[in-house]
């Protein structure tokens, strides 16, 4: 083994402890840390198997509080989604999602209770599974805009850490195949890539179920005010950075 996957293991048990915890943010970090080191379709797949074996585990885990008539609209809005992608295989510029995502934190507080984006209405529920997949499509991640949809709710904080983790493992999943089609059609290999070794791609799967089960101890422990008022301070943050780094992308260089 050599030092940088040995470190991306480490950023992978460390991120998936704190999604494990708060339900979101491992993503968006182990993204950002991911790109740093790989090319961009390489640290999507890479992303994508982590989080897809994280938030699978993180489901089963709290599987008892996963709320069905939630998911099952988040789950028709992502299917409508991935269908018009393949159809027009429509990708924008990184850099104007990652702004879009870091705004939409923000405008949130801006809201109205009346207006407020409650994922337990139907048609919000769909709305959430339409953006957030079109977000993971794009950008790789979504955790501040998915969480946009539950801070509201009245669901408690074991029924929004399972229920977004279903959401999110359907949504890497579904970047796994979209990418990966792109590359197989392009002639290109999916896994076996001359930057991460493809052991890497079968060993942050245990690691970040590792992570997982621990955060989620932890959540047990997690006051409920608490619980509420962490998470949010870390969306609010992670919106800044994600509008700082979209705006340092969409800036010309010189």
């Amino acid at each position: 083994m050599t030092a940088l996957p040995l470190l991306v293991l480490l950023a992978v048990l460390l991120t998936s402890l704190l999604s494990g915890i708060v339900g979101m943010a491992g993503g968006m970090i182990l993204m950002a840390m991911l790109v740093v080191v790989y090319s961009v379709p390489v640290a999507m797949m890479l992303l994508g198997v982590t989080q897809a074996g994280a938030n699978g585990s993180r489901a089963w885990f709290l599987r008892r509080h996963i709320r069905w008539p939630v998911l099952l609209p988040h789950l028709l809005g992502s299917g409508v989604c991935v269908a018009v992608f393949a159809v027009f295989r429509f990708v924008p510029d990184r850099g104007l999602v990652l702004l879009l995502i870091g705004v939409m934190p923000w405008l949130a507080l801006l809201l109205p209770t009346r207006v407020a984006f409650d994922v337990e209405r139907p048609a919000m529920a769909f709305g959430c599974g339409l953006w957030v997949t079109a977000a993971q499509l794009l950008a790789g991640v979504s955790g501040p805009l998915l969480d946009l949809f539950y801070q509201r709710s009245r669901l408690d904080r074991h029924q929004i850490v399972a229920t977004k983790a279903m959401t999110q493992t359907v949504g890497h999943l579904t970047k796994l195949g979209y990418y990966g089609g792109l590359l197989i059609a392009a002639g290109e290999p999916v896994f076996d890539n001359g930057e991460a070794p493809s052991w890497l791609f079968l060993l942050v799967i245990p690691v970040a179920i590792i992570g997982t089960r621990i955060g989620t101890r932890i959540l047990d422990r997690l006051d409920e005010a608490l619980f509420r008022r962490i998470s949010s301070q870390i969306i609010l943050a992670l919106g800044a950075a994600c509008m700082v780094a979209g705006i340092v992308e969409l800036l010309p260089l010189g």
